[in-house]
């Protein structure tokens, strides 16, 4: 009998962990199903691109997986038994089905968050998807010249949908309200940049503003001033899908499936969690933060810790660390801001049109890696019988993976 692996979600975590367990074990031993509520391949470090009216590429699940064995159902995930091991999805017609899982691999990521402020769901946009993305594009097609837009959140999808919509709509007076100081998170060097980018598309930058409501037609924040806003852009936050709270799964404060170092749930070991959806430490004993420059190297170390596990194997550990933070600043500037393992900003940053230059091509390469799940280069090797598989014992590898590239992207 074929041993069942469901994987929930589809977006980067969830599309490289499946593709490279179809590379790593045999078709006649594994039945992998991927699970999705979108025909289509999302690159959600993009999104600020596609609300600011640019096109991009259609990437069809069903022909990136054509050929891998793996099998793609489109449907929407609305339970998981952890227990009795079966998860609940609501198909396209509305019907519900269960299906049963010997291995799950959760990545059903992360949304926007409105942090509890008053009028956010009701009058503000979000980016954190493509339904969000689109809305947004539609109300900024509405906007004439002179039209205010605030862009709430200074982290760094904050920053990216700020200066992306500056470049490509100058004609909008384009607002950022930051928390605390701009940019505080880089270096000085990438602090400066940063500024001399706002300063350079026009961008009024809101320093120490914490926004209190969100209304039809403005923001306002916390010691009483009111910011016009036609459209107003939240990126203050994300939280995690509310599925794995509502199981038996240990989860966090944040809902996030707590993990050990080989993605798999502490509490219950058929189940792994990747990207946003995992509570991981990294480097220094920090959470590591919801990113895509965690969340890939994430999956490779699930699937390959499913594939050893399956196979009688030691699991091989691999450390995430972080290398980088990618920043995009419109279509022809960038802010790379090189980084610790634990994810403090160092003095190197890389800026300019290089910079932009180096962020595309991350961003190409993630993109690329889904894309061509069966070009991992690594033999598939076979499912031992259960109680051949010995105890799973983890052997530690260090840092770097030489066939495969570091992911840096930015959300």
């Amino acid at each position: 009998m074929q041993h069942r692996v469901i994987v929930l979600g589809a977006g980067y975590t969830g599309a490289i962990a499946a593709g490279r367990l179809a590379r790593r074990l045999r078709r006649e031993d594994v039945a992998i199903t991927l699970v999705n509520a979108e025909a289509d391949f999302v690159e959600r470090v993009r999104m600020h691109q596609l609300a600011a009216g640019q096109e991009l590429p259609p990437r069809p699940l069903g022909a990136m997986f054509a050929g891998t064995g793996v099998t793609l159902k489109l449907a929407r995930v609305t339970a998981v038994d952890a227990d009795r091991r079966t998860v609940t999805v609501t198909g396209e017609q509305g019907t519900a089905e269960e299906l049963p899982y010997d291995t799950l691999v959760y990545a059903l990521g992360s949304g926007w968050h409105d942090q509890g402020v008053r009028g956010v769901a009701e009058h503000a946009h979000d980016i954190a998807g493509r339904p969000g993305a689109l809305r947004l594009r539609a109300r900024l097609a509405e906007l004439t010249a002179g039209a205010p837009v605030v862009v709430v959140g200074g982290g760094l999808t904050g920053v990216e949908a700020a200066t992306e919509l500056a470049e490509s709509r100058p004609d909008l007076d384009v607002a950022l309200a930051v928390r605390g100081a701009l940019g505080e998170r880089f270096s000085p060097k990438g602090r400066r940049h940063l500024r001399a980018v706002c300063d350079r598309l026009g961008i009024t930058v809101h320093e120490h503003t914490a926004v209190a409501a969100v209304a039809a037609g403005h923001v306002t924040t916390a010691d009483g001033t009111t910011l016009p806003s036609a459209a107003t852009v939240w990126t203050a936050g994300f939280a995690v899908h509310p599925i794995a709270r509502a199981t038996t799964l240990e989860t966090g404060e944040s809902g996030q499936i707590v993990v050990d170092r080989s993605m798999r749930s502490v509490s219950h070991p058929q189940v792994y969690a990747i990207g946003d959806a995992a509570l991981a430490m990294g480097p220094g004993d920090k959470p590591l933060r919801m990113s895509c420059a965690s969340g890939v190297p994430a999956a490779w170390q699930a699937a390959d810790a499913i594939a050893a596990r399956l196979g009688g194997r030691k699991v091989p550990v691999t450390s995430v660390r972080y290398y980088q933070q990618c920043v995009s600043l419109g279509r022809r500037d960038g802010l790379i801001q090189f980084v610790t393992a634990d994810d403090r900003a160092v003095d190197r940053a890389l800026t300019g049109r290089l910079a932009a230059r180096y962020k595309e091509a991350i961003c190409k390469g993630a993109a690329w890696g889904v894309a061509h799940p069966l070009l991992v280069p690594v033999r598939a090797r076979g499912v031992v019988p259960r109680g051949e598989r010995g105890p799973g014992r983890v052997a530690e590898r260090s840092a770097e993976r030489s066939a495969d590239p570091v992911a840096g992207g930015a959300v």
